[in-house]
């Protein structure tokens, strides 16, 4: 059986304030940074999601808008892959949108 192994390394300012993320898998010989990460997990035995949530004190408000609208539709793309459900992953998407019009990260559609 293969093993992929994802490894994280954060970077702590004098107050536990990330600086850096840095990031590696087993698959590819490059490191790589990133000013954020949203990791979600399933725990089974207690059916619920753990998160980590981190970001960098320099990633500016505007990244973050746009980190979020991204994952977002990467959400809906990903549980239609995993479930099915089409109708459910339009609506994601749909909010999606909303929410980018209304951070102005995108026009907003003429009525």
């Amino acid at each position: 059986m293969k093993k992929s192994e994802i490894k994280f390394t954060v970077t702590l300012d004098e107050n536990n304030l990330p600086e850096k993320i840095d990031w590696s898998a087993s698959d590819n010989d490059e490191q790589s940074t990133s000013k954020s990460v949203m990791i979600a997990l399933w725990d089974a035995k207690e059916n619920s999601t753990l998160r980590i949530d981190l970001w960098t004190k320099d990633m500016v408000v505007d990244e973050m808008k746009q980190f979020y609208h991204q994952c977002l539709l990467s959400m809906a793309d990903t549980f239609e892959r995993a479930t099915g459900e089409a109708e459910a992953s339009k609506d994601i998407r749909s909010f999606a949108m909303r929410f980018a019009e209304k951070l102005n990260l995108i026009a907003k559609k003429q009525s």
